[in-house]
């Protein structure tokens, strides 16, 4: 069985997924090479960028050895000898190893974390190893930087308790992001994990992107706020194809555009795993926005899609009402804050006047005044087959039309809730 070793050598020696063109001789590092009798041993992985919250953290990741041997014997230090024994074998059929010695199989990985924190001059997390049992981890905030999720990483490969990972804000950056995903290409005890606000950027997200393809345990992902751009949606659009385990993923609040829509539109017509999405807080407009529609018209697993906060707009709501037309597995769909004027929510309301399953629709923020509101509590009221349960129309106003068309849906549906704004009239009646 592979334990550790094998991580902490990938996550120690140059990232395989690095770029061709960034590939250099100085990232081609014969580790453990003896320079002379007592010489210095470097690990090196890709350039960490800078961080703010390393602490006491190694910027370069480097470990130099004690220019006398027999003095860092005496302090309980490793011989550089002895580390080059524990990070250069091929064969990776043990555990890390230090001092040339087999380690005994530790299911919650604490001797291989201490090893690696010394490794990498990393002060051990004390929550973790006090936590390394429990089967739900939350470490949010601690500011465990890129060479602190890399020791992280390593004792998580043969952690057979945890199945719940949060590591919320801890600006792991692109390098702490792909080390946890080398770490999931192993594990298959994990199934939750959230690696929200770490700054992985395009390179986290190709590494994460590559993890996908091979994990097969994982079912919730939560990517938020990690500065995902287009090139991001290039690498995860072919992953969402690839993986058909993972049921809930959330990437909001990043900085995907027009060309991402279309890259994960394409995806979701194929996907066949996923049960919730949330792409709320991004930038889908324009034709993005109507190729996302379109994949969502021929998905066949999501239940739930949270598309607000982004710019879907008139053409985008024609494309939705279209895909609900199509679709008969979607029930719960947010489309608040996405500047859909009265037109485009009129086009949406054609698809409502023939969808099966909709059970919650939120329109929330939209400027499409009573008119819109109208129009698509119409089509609901005039579908004898709508599942609808919940309108959502927060901060519109309705008028009195509104009102009583209302009144008439709850005869045809008692269990119809509808929240709007206020109602227009209402002051003026009031002040008379």
């Amino acid at each position: 069985m592979v334990y550790g070793k094998k991580l902490a050598e990938e996550m120690l020696m140059p990232s395989v997924l690095e770029d061709d063109d960034a590939e250099t001789e100085s990232e081609k590092l014969q580790l453990g090479e003896q320079r002379g009798s007592r010489t210095e041993v470097k690990t090196r992985g890709l350039q960490d960028q800078p961080s703010s919250l390393d602490g006491n953290v190694s910027d370069r990741g480097e470990i130099e050895g004690e220019e006398d041997g027999e003095e860092g014997k005496q302090n309980g230090e490793v011989e550089p000898g002895e580390v080059e024994h524990a990070i250069s074998d091929e064969d990776y059929d043990t555990d890390l190893e230090l001092g040339g010695e087999e380690e005994a199989f530790d299911p919650t990985g604490l001797a291989s974390y201490t090893a690696v924190c010394e490794m990498l001059h990393v002060v051990p997390a004390s929550y973790f190893m006090r936590h390394m049992k429990d089967s739900e981890l939350t470490m949010t905030h601690r500011g465990l930087g890129p060479q602190g999720t890399k020791a992280l990483a390593v004792p998580l490969v043969t952690n057979t308790s945890i199945q719940s990972l949060n590591l919320r804000d801890n600006w792991m950056e692109g390098m702490g992001g792909a080390a946890i995903a080398e770490m999931l290409k192993e594990n298959c005890y994990i199934t939750e994990v959230d690696l929200s606000n770490n700054n992985l950027g395009d390179y986290g997200a190709r590494a994460i992107a590559g993890m996908l393809k091979e994990n097969s345990t994982l079912v919730s992902l939560n990517l938020s706020g990690n500065l995902f751009t287009e090139q991001s949606a290039e690498h995860l659009g072919p992953a969402l194809i690839a993986n058909a385990k993972l049921q809930h993923l959330d990437i909001s609040h990043n900085a995907l555009g027009e060309r991402a829509g279309a890259i994960l539109g394409n995806s979701l017509s194929e996907n066949t795993g996923l049960k919730s999405l949330s792409l709320a807080w991004n930038c889908l407009r324009g034709r993005g926005a109507v190729m996302l529609a379109n994949g969502l018209g021929g998905n066949i697993s999501l239940k739930k899609v949270d598309l607000s906060f982004n710019g879907f707009g008139t053409e985008g709501a024609i494309a939705l009402g279209q895909a609900l037309k199509e679709n008969d597995i979607l029930e719960e769909l947010n489309l608040s804050n996405n500047r859909i004027p009265p037109e485009g929510a009129i086009r949406l309301a054609v698809g409502l006047k023939v969808n099966k399953t909709i059970k919650s629709l939120n329109m929330g923020r939209n400027p499409i005044q009573p008119a819109g509101c109208y129009g698509i509590l119409k089509s609901i009221r005039d579908n004898p087959d709508s599942a609808m349960e919940t309108l959502d129309f927060t901060g519109i106003a309705v008028n009195q039309d509104f009102q009583d068309l209302y009144a008439t849906a709850k005869e045809i549906s008692p269990a119809l809730t509808i929240n709007h704004g206020s109602r227009i009239g209402t002051f003026t009646k009031a002040n008379a």
